[in-house]
C-alpha cells in the first residue's frame, strides 16, 4: 500500500515518479510542491488573545513565530493555547505568574507558552521526510526554512490528505478509523474537556448522551462534538468575557462544554468509503468526522489517520 500511494502521489505532481531521498543539492526538494507558501506568522511579542483570533480568522492551528528578518523562533500551536487555558502544564502559569487572573494571562505574549524548540523541514526536504517527521514526532504541521533559517512554507496533515484524494477512495471507513474515541458528557467544563485533549493528543472531542439499549449496548449516542478551534473560538471572540463576575480563570473554564460544542455534526456512517471522506473534510473545513451508525457512535476518522496510511 505504502509504495502504490507514494507512486500515485508522484504522478499526482505531474513529475513523473518522485524521489524521496532527502535532498542533498541545493535543488529544492518536492515538498515545495506541496508547501504552503503564503504563510502566516505571529511575531514573539503578540498576545495569547491575538494569536487565538488570527487562528480563527484565518482557519489554521498553528503559527510559526518569527523574527523581524523571518527567521524561525518557534510555533504556537491550538494546542498550545488549549494546554493554557486548563488543559495540562502550561495552566499553572495562569495559577502562579498571574494568580488566577486569566484576563492579565490571555493578554500577556505568547511568548511563555508557545514552543521554542519546534519541529521543522528544510525547503531541500522530500516529501517521504515530510511525512515520517509528522508521524515520528505526533506533529500536525511542519514550518518550511530556507538554509537561512527564514520561513518559507508550512506543510500540515491536511496537504498530504487531500494530495491522496482520489487515489484510494473506494477504501471502506471502517479499515481506517479509530474504534472506541474518548468522548465525554455536555455538563464537562471547558478545563476537564481541554485536559482531555491535551493528555490524549487530540484536537477533537465527541460529546456523547445517554446509552442506547439496542442495537449496540454499549455504543452512545452522539450529540454534539468539541475541538481545540472551538475552544480558541471562545477565547477569540470573546465569549470567555461575557458575563463574567471576577477576572478568575476558574469562573471562565468552569463552563460547561454544552456552551461551545457543535450541535450541527458533520459526519459519516460505517459504510461509507473515504472518497466520501475527503469530500466532507474538503467541504466544511474540518480535519477528523465522528462514524456512526443510526445516531450511535462507533469510531472517529481523521487526518492523522489518513496521513498514517501512506507509510503504513
Amino acid at each position: 500500500m505504502r509504495k502504490k500511494i507514494l507512486e500515485n502521489i508522484g504522478k499526482s505532481l505531474d513529475r513523473g515518479p518522485v524521489e524521496f531521498d532527502t535532498r542533498l543539492s541545493d535543488k529544492e526538494g518536492d515538498i515545495m510542491s506541496i508547501a504552503n507558501k503564503d504563510v502566516i506568522t505571529v511575531p514573539p511579542g503578540i498576545s495569547v488573545k491575538e494569536a487565538s483570533e488570527i487562528m480563527v480568522k484565518n482557519k489554521v492551528r498553528r503559527l510559526p513565530v518569527v523574527s523581524p528578518k523571518n527567521e524561525l523562533l518557534g510555533i504556537i500551536t491550538a494546542t498550545d493555547i488549549v494546554d493554557f487555558l486548563g488543559g495540562g502544564e502550561k495552566f499553572k502559569i495562569i495559577e502562579n505568574k498571574y494568580n488566577d487572573n486569566f484576563l492579565a494571562a490571555v493578554n500577556d505574549s505568547i511568548k511563555d507558552i508557545m514552543t521554542e524548540d519546534a519541529h521543522y523541514i528544510t525547503n531541500k526536504d522530500s516529501i517521504k521526510d515530510a511525512v515520517e517527521k509528522m508521524l515520528k514526532h505526533d506533529v500536525g504541521a511542519l514550518p518550511v526554512v530556507d538554509n537561512e533559517n527564514r520561513v518559507v512554507g508550512i506543510v500540515s496533515e491536511r496537504d498530504f490528505v487531500f494530495l491522496m484524494a482520489g487515489l484510494i477512495n473506494e477504501e471502506p471507513v471502517a479499515d481506517y478509523m479509530t474504534e472506541n474515541p474518548i468522548t465525554t458528557t455536555p455538563g464537562t467544563p471547558i478545563e476537564s474537556v481541554s485536559k482531555i485533549m491535551v493528555r490524549n493528543g487530540v484536537r477533537r472531542v465527541p460529546i456523547v448522551g445517554e446509552k442506547r439499549k439496542t442495537p449496540k449496548p454499549e455504543s452512545e449516542k452522539l450529540i454534539g462534538i468539541v475541538t481545540s478551534t472551538d475552544i480558541l473560538k471562545f477565547l477569540g471572540n470573546s465569549k470567555a468575557f461575557d458575563s463574567l463576575t471576577s477576572a478568575s480563570a476558574f469562573e471562565v473554564l468552569s463552563r460547561p462544554v454544552s456552551e461551545i460544542m457543535q450541535k450541527d455534526v458533520i459526519k459519516v456512517s460505517i459504510t461509507d468509503n473515504l472518497g466520501k471522506v475527503y469530500e466532507l473534510m474538503d467541504k466544511n473545513n474540518v480535519g477528523g468526522l465522528p462514524v456512526v451508525e443510526d445516531d450511535q457512535l462507533l469510531g472517529i476518522i481523521t487526518e492523522r489517520d489518513l496521513l498514517r496510511t501512506i507509510i503504513a
